[in-house]
């Protein structure tokens, strides 16, 4: 049995709708939070048994007979994020899994100054030490961050955010029919993947140039150093852990973590990759 945890989320569910085109929904289980939220995937024949990264005896029960297991990575960052991904793995290598996949990111790294890159490099090495085969996905930044960035630029005309370096944004969906086709051909990839980006990296300049095209009116791109940004964010009510990750993703893009465009994507789902153009025009329609 395939198990994907976090099946409510965004990444997690549209993975599992692509795997019901390549697997028998009989075949494929889902761990979540809240089992009522995936009614709608019991309905098409899919197991549902609720989990928590915290609760080890629920990963026991959502994992059982799993012989691949997909650990959607933890919404959140910090050594707590890191403990809950150490207890998924351990959870699917007890169940008996011959791999466990994780949904990792394209700028893993270490020394990383975006919290999140940290954590991901960390899961990749306890996957290396679990003693299974395992497959880091290493997915591209996904490409609806970009409408938090540009946050109310389609209304102001201003598009203000720190210096930034290019990012090779990256369609959820695509990313999801990626999991489900690795998924579904067991073994195509051991350890990290290549990149999984879309065709091209693209800077906030480009960014307002599209939404400018998209809207109908001008956005400018204003540059303003990352202490103004940071005092901005607070003051306008975001905590300062907040603040202080979202510093640290445009230094980590300035430092080229995110830059990498790589064809595997696009090989994998068969097709083009969906361009940042298409999901911003979706999640505009509305705002022009």
């Amino acid at each position: 049995m395939i198990i994907v945890t976090g099946a409510n989320g965004l990444l997690g569910r549209q993975t599992v709708q692509r795997l019901l085109d390549h697997v028998p929904a009989d075949r494929i289980g889902v761990s979540v939070r809240d089992p009522e939220k995936a009614r709608a995937l019991a309905e098409r024949g899919v197991r549902v048994r609720r989990a928590d990264f915290t609760e080890p005896d629920s990963l026991t029960h959502a994992f059982e007979d799993a012989e691949q297991v997909l650990i959607v990575s933890a919404d959140s960052t910090g050594a707590d994020t890191v403990a809950a991904h150490r207890a998924a793995i351990s959870a699917a290598v007890t169940a008996g899994a011959r791999r466990v996949l994780y949904t990792s990111h394209m700028g893993a790294n270490p020394a990383s100054p975006f919290p999140p890159m940290p954590d991901h490099a960390a899961t990749e090495d306890l996957l290396k030490e679990s003693g299974t085969a395992y497959t880091a996905l290493r997915n591209g930044f996904y490409a609806s961050t970009t409408v938090m960035m540009l946050g109310d630029a389609v209304r102001t005309g201003r598009l203000v955010a720190p210096q930034d370096g290019p990012v090779s944004w990256t369609d959820h969906a695509d990313l999801a029919e990626a999991a489900a086709r690795i998924l579904a051909d067991e073994g195509r990839f051991e350890g990290p993947t290549p990149p999984l980006t879309g065709a091209h990296a693209l800077d906030l300049d480009a960014v307002a140039a599209l939404a400018s095209e998209i809207a109908g009116r001008r956005i400018e791109r204003v540059v303003v150093s990352d202490e103004e940004y940071h005092e901005a964010l607070v003051g306008h009510g975001a905590p300062r852990a907040q603040a202080d990750l979202l510093v640290g993703m445009y230094r980590a893009s300035r430092e080229g973590e995110f830059a990498a465009v790589d064809p595997a994507l696009g090989t994998i789902v068969g097709r083009p990759t969906t361009p940042l153009r298409d999901v911003l025009a979706a999640a505009l329609a509305g705002q022009r």
